[in-house]
């Protein structure tokens, strides 16, 4: 009887060292989506900020992000008035959509053709 409450004390410490270990693995391997995130680089960064920018009506890149969820650029703009806005852009550098410190709850704002 001790021989077998052994054995399965020792299953039961394996099976728990195996599920800690796996969630260790995948946390490291990208369950973090910021860890993921890729930053605009080379000639894309010129555009894409230039385009946020005259969307935005001026201001100062503070991130970027290529190929968010939202479409293939997203450039973060801190205004004049220290508000901030994501510009979601299309890989054409067309703006798609932005959402602010204006828009509450995270709703995105669409773009309107100019």
């Amino acid at each position: 009887m001790k021989d077998k409450l052994k054995g399965m004390v020792i299953a039961v410490v394996a099976v728990a060292a195996l599920a800690i270990g796996g969630a260790a693995i995948a946390g490291a391997a990208g369950g973090d989506d910021d860890a993921t995130d890729k930053p605009v680089s080379g000639s894309a960064l010129k555009k894409a900020s230039a385009a946020a920018l005259e969307h935005t009506g001026g201001g100062s890149v503070t991130e970027t992000e290529a190929g968010d969820e939202e479409g293939a650029y997203e450039i973060e703009v801190k205004r004049e008035d220290g508000s901030s806005v994501d510009v979601h852009l299309n890989k054409d550098f067309k703006v798609l959509s932005q959402a602010g410190d204006e828009d509450k709850g995270g709703e995105s704002g669409e773009a309107g053709d100019d």
